[in-house]
Parts: C-alpha cells; structure tokens; sequence
C-alpha cells in the first residue's frame, strides 16, 4: 500500500518559491492500477517522483509497503527502490547495450550471479513478448519495443510498484493501447501495484481502476474511474472529462440554455431521449455535442444539449424523470 499524508513540495530559486504540490492525500491500494492525471504544471511528475524520493519533500510523508520511504537512509532507500520502479516516456534505454544487456542492467547492480540475471531477462523479454530482440540494440527498434524492454527492465528487480511517468506520451495510439494492455497484463498476472502519470484521460480509461485529478498542485478530485467519469464534480475534473467540442459555438446563449445529460448505462445510452422529449413534451432540442466511451465494461457519456429557454422547464421535468440520467444545467462549455 501506498499511503500519502499531508505532502508538500516547494521549489525555491533566489526569492522566487513555487509550491508544486500542497496538502496531498492519497491511498493506493495493493494491486491497483492508480492513475493520477492533470493539465502540464499539475504536480503529476513532482508527486511520482515524491513517492520513491528522487525529490524530497517539504513536508509530509510517504510511505510505501508500511516504511516511511523519507526515513530511511541512503542504503536503505537505494534497497527499497528495486521494489519501486519506474518507467518514462523517453524510455531511458542504454544504447550501447543489446536488450538482453538493458535487462540485466539492474540485476548486475543488485549482484545476481550473471547466469542467473541472463535467464530472468529471457524470461522478462518473453513476457514482453520480445524474446527475438535479445541481441538488438534499442537504435534499432521501434519506440514501442523500446518502451517493451524499459517495461521488462523495470521488473527485473520483482518490484511491488511499477511507476509510469508518461509512459505513453511518445507513443501513436495503437502503441500506446498495446503497451497499456501490456501493462495491465503485467498487473493481473504478478499483482503488481501501478501508478500512471498521464495528460491523457484515454489512458486512465482504458487502464485504470481509481484516478487523482491533480489541478496547480492540489487533489482537486479522487475516486473510481467509473464514478468520476459519470458524474465529475470539480470544475478539474470536468476540463477533462468534458473538453470543449468543435462545433459547440453553434449554441446561441441569448435562445437557449445549455443542458448535459450524462448516462450510465447502455440502456440509457441508447434511448432515444431527443426524439422522445420532442414526441411527449413537445421540446426542440438542439445536439450540440454527444459523446460515449466504455469505462469498466460500462457504457458512459454525455449529451450537450441547447433547449429553448422557454421549454426548459418542460425539459428538465422529462429528463430527470429518467433512470440512471444526471441531468445539470451549463453556463459555459465546460
């Protein structure tokens, strides 16, 4: 468990302070797949590298597998830190060395025999599903295989926490979705906590089970994927959730208010509201913009809506009537 009480981080330059992250409190359950995700300047690269104190904090404290990681001395902390590794979006491969070579890296510093550390990187390269590569040096593979190794690098240290730091960021969408499936492979089969650090809300959909929204260094949000994405309650977390949609100027303030529907269900999402509220209460509706995603094998989304402010009342009534609807007015595109 990853537990994070009352963290602070102050950057200091001359007179010039930047509080980068204040009063963070997390909890990271074994196992779990953690997203913490914001805009650039959030704090999510200070509060990852927090955890396994490559920055040390101003003031808090983590504790990672019941040690308080800002305690430990410098030959305790370089111990603690083969069972958290770390990932980056550069991926940090040695060139000089082939892939088997990168593997056994960690493992040479840790003093595994050399046999031994030669069969466990096999192993790894296997299950990263690389064991042809063995012999190629990371120039001559592509960003995907390189992040493969760094992944199989990562682990040779059998690691209970696996922190990524915009894993992904240099990788096109359909790398990026084979190594979260790698990752999340990786998690059910060895039960491996990770962290994931992203600007990227597809990401934290796709991979992972609990999210932190972080906004100019603070918790602005926490909980289930599931139940922030249906229902996102700060103005945070609703930038990333609902990002401002080409063609949503078509709205016109001064005729109608804007109304989001939000579903959580495919039963709701696939009742056709519009019609319906048109059909029984005689209400115009304009789509503005709609959107649907599976999270957790459920389907969530939105519907942005202009109703005419005259006919708003008659609207609110029918669509809050409805199931497993949330149903709230918007002032701005947000």
């Amino acid at each position: 468990m990853i537990e994070i009480r009352n963290l602070y981080k102050t950057f200091s330059s001359g007179d010039d302070k930047v509080d980068a992250l204040q009063n963070i409190n997390l909890t990271i359950a074994d196992g779990d797949v953690y997203g913490i995700i914001g805009m650039s300047g959030a704090g999510k690269s200070t509060l990852v590298r927090c955890i396994n104190m490559l920055e040390r904090p101003t003031a808090g404290t983590v504790t990672v597998n019941g040690r308080d990681m800002g305690a430990l001395s410098n030959a305790e902390l370089r111990q603690a830190r083969r069972e958290i590794t770390m990932i980056f979006q550069q991926f940090n491969l040695l060139m000089q060395r082939t892939c088997l070579q990168n593997v056994c890296f960690p493992m040479e510093l840790s003093g595994v025999k050399k046999a031994a550390a030669k069969k466990r990187a096999m192993e790894l390269l296997e299950l990263v599903g690389l064991p042809d590569k063995a012999g190629a040096y990371p120039a001559q593979l592509s960003g995907g295989q390189q992040q493969r190794v760094a992944i199989a690098r990562a682990l040779a240290t059998d690691p209970k926490v696996l922190l990524c730091d915009e894993a992904t960021s240099a990788l096109d969408p359909n790398t990026t979705h084979q190594i979260l499936s790698l990752i999340r492979d990786i998690n059910d089969k060895l039960g491996i906590t990770v962290v994931v650090i992203t600007h990227q809300m597809s990401v934290v959909k796709e991979i992972c089970k609990h999210v932190a929204i972080l906004d100019h260094g603070t918790v602005a949000e926490e909980g289930l994927v599931s139940a922030v994405f249906a229902a996102p309650k700060s103005e945070a977390a609703r930038r990333l959730v609902y990002p401002a949609r080409e063609g949503e100027i078509i709205s016109d303030p001064g005729s109608e208010t804007k109304v989001r529907v939000i579903f959580a269900s495919a039963a709701a999402a696939s009742m056709p509201l519009v019609a319906r509220m048109a059909r029984e209460r005689s209400v115009m509706a304009n789509i503005i913009s709609a959107n649907t995603q599976p999270i957790d094998g459920k389907t969530y989304g939105d519907i942005l809506l202009g109703i005419p402010h005259e006919q708003l009342s008659a609207a609110l009534d029918f669509l809050r009537g409805i199931p497993e609807l949330t149903v709230e007015e918007v002032s701005d595109l947000v």
